[in-house]
């Protein structure tokens, strides 16, 4: 099949592109390269348009995989309108894109739709608890205004929808500038430098490996039907601190861990229930944490 991948060049982006390729497909990729990166795409037999995915473009395909969106805060945060417009307009053109060529669509969202859940494991039934006016509302909402687009798009009978609430994802290609926690205790950590625990790194994360990660949203794209979104990550919850101990541990660094304030609407808890991608996708993640975790300093050169 033809299959366009919005963000095609980012973290999530480039693995997909593989994925598809090594299953006989033909890719093309849209993206503005704001937080994706040339390199990624460097050698791969893809057709690149490089354009804006809030502006119209038209592009014939039998399947969208629509991820363009800063995902990071260092990234989202730089220009919070910026964001805002992407993730709305963004996906307002590629459901058209879907609608004019009656491709599939398979929408990336997030689990920061849930802000600073107070129900945890986090259910797609659970409306969230999100704050409309702080820094990371532009994420938040942006992503939420997008899957009530999907919503109507589906409804209406315009375009075969697709919605997947990714949760954090790790793995080897990570941008190591991206800002996100596991990045951030990586690169600290190889270096001796200390590491940062916001709130005392008491808050909880659920992190699925990438290759997991990849799998589920294939599977979700090929499956006949299917209505709502299902949540996508790993069930092994882990503090912060966990995480840094972890990864100190795996470094064998001499790094020490500073604590600070809890940064604004920084949600305290995260994990996905997976009951909707088990029972209606059979799929579940598979690697573990620290072999995760191996598996990224293994691509870095590191032990």
């Amino acid at each position: 099949m033809k299959i366009l991948v919005t963000g095609g060049a980012g973290f999530i982006g480039t693995h997909l592109v593989k994925r598809l390729l090594a299953d006989g497909h033909q890719v093309v990729v849209l993206d503005n390269f704001s937080s994706g990166l040339r390199d990624n795409l460097q050698g791969l037999p893809v057709e690149v348009v490089e354009a804006d995915v809030a502006a119209p473009f038209d592009i014939p395909c039998d399947q969208i995989y629509h991820l363009a969106c800063p995902a990071s805060p260092v990234f989202y945060q730089r220009d919070g309108v910026g964001t805002l417009l992407t993730a709305f307009n963004g996906t307002y053109q590629a459901l058209l894109n879907a609608e004019r060529h009656k491709a599939r669509i398979l929408v990336a969202s997030t689990s920061e739709v849930y802000g600073d859940p107070a129900v945890s494991p986090q259910p797609e039934s659970y409306f969230g608890n999100v704050n409309t006016w702080g820094p990371r509302a532009c994420y938040d909402e942006g992503k939420r205004a997008a899957e009530a687009l999907c919503y109507e798009f589906q409804t209406q009978g315009r375009a075969d929808v697709r919605v997947a609430r990714i949760f954090n994802t790790y793995g080897p290609g990570m941008r190591l500038d991206d800002g996100r926690v596991m990045t951030e205790f990586i690169v600290a950590a190889l270096a001796g430098r200390p590491l940062r625990l916001d709130a005392g790194g008491e808050q909880t994360r659920s992190f699925c490996y990438i290759d997991d990660l990849v799998d589920g949203l294939v599977m979700m794209m090929e499956v006949a039907a299917i209505s709502g979104p299902a949540n996508l990550g790993g069930v092994e919850e882990v503090t912060v601190k966990e995480l840094s101990q972890m990864i100190i541990s795996l470094v064998s660094s001499r790094s020490e861990v500073c604590t600070f304030p809890r940064r604004v609407d920084d949600p305290m808890q995260r994990r996905p229930c997976l009951d909707e991608a088990k029972g209606r996708l059979g799929w579940e993640a598979k690697v573990c944490l620290k072999e995760g975790l191996q598996r990224i300093l293994a691509s870095l050169g590191g032990p």
